[in-house]
């Protein structure tokens, strides 16, 4: 069973429907045509409604998502029924076949072609180009076939005028390896004559307006199709160019020679020609008017001119006594053996063509011993049961196949089914249905048969009419209850006197016309044409005839009339049929207007009755509408029974089933197989799927945050091992790259240069900005470890300095030593002691200047002498005129946020508060050397004190040189000067 779709696109399979009705049947088909689902099952069985526009069905996602899926779980499709008898054929190594039925416009030939897609994309998946060419000779052969034997009907723009069956045969690895073509019954009567507003084989009009103009002028050819008399009805579409094209590309994939190609369109040149050839009658003998066509037609077919003219007057018969004569035609025989040599050539062709195709595509030299069980699908495409306003010859061949088939199909559906239930241990119950056996008797019974009559009728001496006949049909069939004429029926005033004679099909009762049976049941061509056609030049024409070796006189058996060919070709069709296992599709027409949005309920119904799929419902539904094995019914529903979630512990599958089926309460509506459960109405199983439908979301989320989990967990494995590789990567290269340098650099002490001349290693990324910092440090450390420990301190404070102040002040006293401690050397002039100042050696920063030390200027622009002393803690103001400094004013070190200078010469300083309460100071040069600067000094060691604090304390005193904007009365003496400000330097205790 399909997977069952939303109830707004009706019932997946006919099975389900609650009633097997004719109008529920028809009620579920509309709405499902309506809804865009053109597909529906019925069991295994596949309806197709031609939807008359380009559906996005096809593609390669579908072909994915059918590939190796049971019927069941997918919604109804060709791919669904092309893949279950491929896994038949291949699971079981076991025959099947695929039987396309349905009337002409119904969509047989675009369903053949979609299976034959679905087939060749599922197949060998280690792409062999044996197999691939195999594959691609088989998918243009239906381009060729088509070109050939399709036409434009009223009813359809490519109506396949022949029966097609193809067994495509597969190795057993599941890869096709070739195949074989078979062709019934070519509509050669529409070479020379079509109805009303249909077209001639669409090769004809190809060659006419694709062929290139040196081709048609090769083959004394127009590219008007109206020219001629055979195409003159047609009319031209616009695709036969690129059709063309589309055929000779196909021709050559196929493996056909350019002469081969040639001689092909030669034939069908030859036909158009042959029919626009005129007779006249002078006097007692016929001859042709002008004879340019007979030359062209000589030039064609590789024959000689005048056998071509004599083959068009004259006969040659043999006499009873073996003596042979020529006998000249009347002008109407003379067209009668024209229009008869242009159907035989055609249908030569058509034979020819397909007996080219399998020679290529046919598995040669083939050992099972060696390459395994070699396993068949075949794929039949013919055409439906046709009743039209004139029913002739064609149509009575055409629906006689249809009886066959209907037959077999019932047989087997039926077979199928009675040995299911018997392998089930299921009571079968008896289905009654119409046999139509009566029907296929009344065709072909010997002696009694149509057909029989009708060859009867071929063999009797003398001027044996259609009427003739139909009277002999009415005598033998006169009791037959399918059977009627009017003689038999004189009241009956839709049919005619001595023409109409009507069979009552299981499909619909169609009357028949008798004109044209005998004309038509007869082989009509005359030897003189094959034995012209076997001495022909031209290799492939005489390939093609090979019955023309025959002289006039060892021909002595008529040959079999075209009914009874075609019936034996039917009868080893069907039997071939029967040894396989069979899959349908039902193909339905729903309107004559080839519209994609209507739907004529009459028409589709006739056409529902005479498929006899309503019959094949009934049979499915015989006793259970729907069975399964144990396992795939618990796999589908066992999530809505507790006992069997997720998994069951129960000694079988069948076990499991009944809790699940006792749980909702179903188990009079149910019987247990050997192997399958069986449910015995729809309602049950839709009361199981809306079960399954409510909980699927909550195992699909529940499903999700499980994978996702795990996802999760692989992904976080994943990066962690990612991250220890890493690890453990970037370990090893920092250690390989200290190894390099310890080996480059271990003799550099012994080197003049102290390594300079060695070359660094590259480092790894994660080193890069070491290595920078160690190659500065290395040449650094060359530099000071020569520098004694004492003058450490200064050497500090100047690359303090120098890192505050470089390039933004020319000149910080960086040529002149250092004291830092002045009270300790005892520079201060007259050596005055600080008595009331806690003083410590280890750390002095700013030199305490003799007095005056330093100029203070106030806000009244006045300037003071005060002494300036900075230890480790404070910072304190002294007054240098009263004795032992006496402390003005003592500030927190740590209340300090920065240091403002001037660009300039000047000994001009700022020192900013926290609490905004800044001091201006200029340093007084000295005494010793007036032109010292002591700006610098004062600035490195305060910056060198507080970058060594974050190394020794923790805290952070980031320092940074910018421009500072000094208060008004800074810039005022600074404008009296002519002095930029240089910078300043921050401290932060945050």
């Amino acid at each position: 069973m399909a997977e069952l779709e939303g109830l707004e696109f009706g019932k997946s399979d006919f099975v389900l429907l609650d009633e097997v009705t004719m109008e529920q049947f028809m009620e579920n088909l509309k709405l499902r045509f309506e809804k865009g689902r053109i597909y529906t099952f019925i069991g295994e069985v596949v309806v197709s409604v031609n939807p008359y526009r380009e559906m996005d069905i096809y593609g390669k996602e579908t072909i994915d998502a059918y590939r190796g899926r049971e019927l069941y779980e997918n919604p109804p499709h060709l791919y669904a029924v092309s893949d279950a008898a491929y896994k038949a054929m291949k699971r079981r190594a076991k025959d099947t076949c695929i039987v396309i039925s349905g009337e002409s416009g119904a969509g047989k030939t675009e369903a053949s072609k979609y299976i034959m897609q679905y087939i060749a994309a599922i197949t060998n998946p280690t792409q062999r180009a044996e197999v691939e060419s195999v594959k691609n000779v088989l998918l243009k052969s239906n381009c060729v076939l088509e070109a050939f034997g399709n036409a434009k009907t009223n009813r359809n723009d490519n109506s396949s005028r022949f029966g097609k069956y193809m067994d495509i045969n597969f190795n057993f690895n599941g890869d096709p390896t070739g195949g074989h073509i078979n062709n019934y019954l070519l509509e050669k009567s529409r070479v020379v004559h079509q109805q009303d507003g249909e077209r001639n084989f669409h090769s004809f009009y190809q060659l006419l307006r694709g062929g290139s103009n040196e081709m048609l002028e090769s083959f004394h050819l127009q590219s008007d199709p109206a020219v001629y008399t055979y195409t003159r009805e047609g009319a031209t579409t616009n695709n036969d160019r690129t059709s063309h094209k589309a055929v000779m590309s196909a021709l050559n994939v196929i493996g056909f020679s350019e002469e081969e190609i040639n001689s092909i369109y030669q034939i069908l040149a030859t036909i158009l020609l042959l029919g626009n050839m005129q007779f006249e009658c002078d006097g007692e003998s016929v001859q042709i008017v002008g004879l340019e066509a007979v030359n062209h037609i000589s030039e064609l077919t590789a024959t000689d001119p005048e056998s071509v003219s004599k083959s068009l007057l004259y006969r040659t018969v043999a006499t009873g006594g073996g003596e042979v004569i020529e006998k000249g035609h009347s002008e109407q025989d003379a067209c009668f053996g024209r229009d008869a040599f242009a159907k035989a050539l055609y249908e030569r062709l058509f034979g020819w063509i397909v007996s080219r195709i399998n020679t290529v595509i046919e598995v040669k030299d083939y050992n099972p011993m060696l390459h395994g069980k070699n396993t068949v699908i075949g794929v039949l495409d013919i055409y439906g049961f046709e009743i039209f306003d004139n029913n002739s010859f064609e149509q009575f061949c055409i629906n006689y196949c249809n009886e066959k088939l209907q037959q077999l199909f019932i047989e087997l559906i039926l077979r199928q089914e009675q040995g299911e239930y018997q392998r089930e241990g299921i009571t079968w119950q008896h289905i009654d249905y119409f046999n139509n056996q009566i029907i296929v008797d009344l065709v072909e019974q010997p002696h009694k048969g149509i057909i029989s009559i009708l060859d009867e009728a071929c063999l009797t001496v003398g001027n044996v009419t259609d009427t003739v006949c139909l009277d002999s049909m009415d005598t033998k069939l006169a009791q037959h209850p399918h059977y009627t004429s009017r003689k038999l029926s004189p009241t009956d005033k839709t049919m005619d006197f001595q023409k109409h004679f009507r069979i009552r099909h299981y499909a619909g009762d169609v009357t028949y016309s008798v004109e044209g049976f005998l004309d038509k049941n007869k082989d009509m061509l005359f030897q003189d044409f094959k034995r012209l056609m076997y001495n022909s030049a031209n290799p492939v024409l005489k390939e093609m005839w090979p019955d023309g070796h025959l002289s006039i006189t060892e021909v002595t058996k008529r040959p079999l009339t075209a009914a009874t060919l075609f019936k034996n070709s039917i009868v080893a069709l069907v039997d071939k049929l029967a040894c396989k296992e069979p899959y349908y599709v039902r193909c339905i027409k729903p309107n004559e207007m080839k519209s994609p949005v209507l739907f004529d309920d009459a028409r589709c119904q006739h056409q529902v009755a005479y498929l006899g799929l309503m019959e094949n419902v009934m049979v499915r539904r015989a006793g259970f509408a729907y069975r399964q094995p144990y396992s795939r019914f618990l796999q589908r529903y066992k999530m809505t029974c507790e006992y069997t979630w997720p998994q069951h512990l129960m000694a079988s599958d069948r076990e499991a089933v009944e809790t699940i089926v006792t749980q909702h309460g179903f188990q009079d509506d149910v019987a247990y197989g050997h192997t399958k459960l069986f449910v015995r109405t729809p309602r049950s199983l839709f009361t199981l799927e809306q079960e399954r439908a409510a909980l699927i979301p909550i195992l699909v989320l529940f499903l999700q945050k499980v994978w996702r989990g795990a996802l999760a967990r692989m992904r976080c494995r994943r990066m962690r091992a990612i991250y220890a590789i890493m690890g453990c990567y970037k370990r090893y290269k920092v250690k390989a790259h200290f190894w390099e340098v310890e080996r480059r650099f271990a003799n550099v002490r012994t080197m003049a240069d102290y390594g300079k001349s060695v070359d660094w290693p590259t480092p790894p990324a994660a080193l890069s900005q070491f290595h920078n910092i160690t190659v500065m440090l290395w040449w650094a450390r060359q530099i000071v470890k020569n520098i004694p420990p004492s003058d450490m301190p200064e050497v500090r404070s100047k690359v303090a300095a120098l890192t505050a102040l470089s390039g933004e002040r020319k000149d910080w006293g960086v040529s002149r030593p250092w004291e830092r401690d002045y009270l300790a050397n005892g520079l201060l002039t007259g050596q005055r002691k600080c008595t009331n100042v806690m003083l410590y050696p280890f750390f002095f920063l700013s030199p305490l200047l003799p007095p005056p030390c330093c100029s203070q200027v106030n806000r009244f622009n006045k300037s003071t002498d005060r002494g300036l002393l900075v230890t480790d803690k404070y910072v304190y103001k002294l007054e240098p005129k009263k004795q032992n400094f006496l402390v003005l004013k003592r500030l927190p070190l740590d209340g300090f946020t920065g240091l403002s200078v001037t660009s300039g010469v000047d000994q001009m300083v700022v020192l900013h508060t926290s609490s905004q309460d800044d001091v201006l100071l200029c340093l007084q040069r000295g005494a010793l050397c007036p032109n010292q600067d002591r700006v610098g000094e004062l600035v490195g060691a305060m910056v060198d004190h507080f970058t060594r604090s974050v190394f020794t304390t923790g805290h952070c005193f980031p320092h940074q040189a910018k421009l500072a904007n000094c208060i008004p009365l800074i810039m005022d003496c600074l404008r009296r000067e002519n002095v930029q400000p240089a910078c300043r330097v921050s401290v932060s205790h945050e």
